[in-house]
């Protein structure tokens, strides 16, 4: 069978990714929050963002992801404290070999000043997670 389909509505009976689910290449969730209060500002399959310490972010999905293979694009302001960011989500989260970083579920990352290597929050820190 060969065409093409086109729908001008989408919808599924539940789940707010029931109907990205088979597209690939948009985004599966995204929000954008305050850095020191992990309040969100801003979302979409986010159910909230957790500040376990200063600089230190969980951004749980209201529905799961398919995999824990996607790809987080994260932006960050500058703080207060001044000096350029960086964020870290793998192997050096934590300066501790944290390994736990991403599930289906949850997204955790860190901010920090790069200049004194601690960690800081930034103003408003914003995720978009890519995936299949």
């Amino acid at each position: 069978m060969a065409g093409a389909l086109t729908i001008d509505t989408l919808k599924a009976s539940s789940g707010v990714l029931a109907t990205q689910n088979g597209m690939t290449g948009i985004a599966k969730a995204w929000v954008t929050f305050s850095g020191g209060s992990g309040t969100i500002n801003g979302s979409f399959n986010v159910s909230s963002v957790t500040r376990t310490g200063t600089g230190n972010y969980t951004v749980n999905f209201t529905t799961a992801m398919a995999a824990t293979q996607f790809c987080p694009v994260i932006s960050i302001s500058n703080s207060a404290i001044g000096g350029a960011f960086a964020f870290d989500a793998g192997p050096n989260l934590n300066s501790g070999g944290y390994t736990g970083y991403a599930s289906a579920s949850y997204f955790k990352f860190i901010t920090g000043n790069i200049s004194s290597s601690v960690p800081a929050d930034p103003a408003i820190a914003s995720v978009t997670i890519f995936g299949a």
